[in-house]
């Protein structure tokens, strides 16, 4: 019952984390310092095809989600307006931020983003309306593999990596920056945001047990902040 009341506050918070979200993305594209290892797949995916950069953001996610079907993961509210509003979100920021802008300004850029999108994280996987379609792989391969999170979440972050360098996305100083920061910041900000909803027993709808299983994981090696959408 607490979920139900709770409600609108829950889709507020996940409409704010979404937004915030794809606009820490395109604060971290106009740092033009390196971007996170998914970011590097769109860049490079956008150099190859000249599609825009929200759209190609989109398809990418619905490819994702394709991965989710074998590995019996269950969408939720949460994970298809990720998969859909992100993108936009991030071509608002790109039309807003222009490129080419001071050194200074990019690194405060670059910064403030990584910043931004860890609050984002936050707020949208503690709406438990269901995770992204990124870490809905990563706790699906987790679960099905039994592999500890810390090696599924490095295996595709390397792997999306490197061929989006290969495409030619941006590698960069904030690429690593992002690698060591975003796990640390979500840690607190998933805590920071997580909705009560009373006793999971009685009030949590399945969907929201499974997410808030991959918030307060009871796997030891599943350390807090191993989560985070990339």
């Amino acid at each position: 019952m607490r979920s139900i009341v709770r409600l609108p506050r829950r889709a507020t918070q996940l409409t704010v984390g979404l937004f915030l979200y794809g606009f820490a993305i395109a604060m971290i594209v106009r740092g033009e310092l390196g971007v996170s290892p998914w970011d590097v797949l769109t860049l490079g995916v956008q150099v190859q095809s000249g599609l825009p950069f929200g759209l190609i953001t989109v398809l990418i996610s619905v490819v994702v989600l394709c991965l989710w079907i074998p590995l019996r993961q269950r969408p939720g509210f949460g994970t298809l307006t990720n998969a859909l509003l992100v993108g936009p979100f991030a071509d608002l920021g790109l039309w807003i931020i222009p490129p080419g802008l001071d050194l200074w300004w990019r690194i405060l850029l670059l910064a403030g983003g990584i910043l931004t999108l860890g609050l984002a994280t936050g707020l949208y996987i503690g709406a438990l309306f269901g995770p992204g379609p990124r870490d809905g792989l990563m706790t699906g391969l987790h679960r099905v593999t039994g592999w500890r999170i810390w090696i599924v979440r490095t295996s595709i972050e390397v792997v999306v990596l490197a061929i989006g360098w290969l495409l030619g996305g941006d590698v960069g100083i904030g690429t690593v920056a992002f690698a060591l920061l975003i796990g640390p910041i979500c840690g607190v900000t998933i805590r920071w945001f997580t909705v009560d909803v009373g006793d999971a027993a009685e009030s949590e709808t399945p969907l929201e047990r499974d997410v808030r299983g991959s918030v307060e994981p009871s796997d030891p090696e599943m350390l807090p902040g191993d989560s985070p959408a990339s």
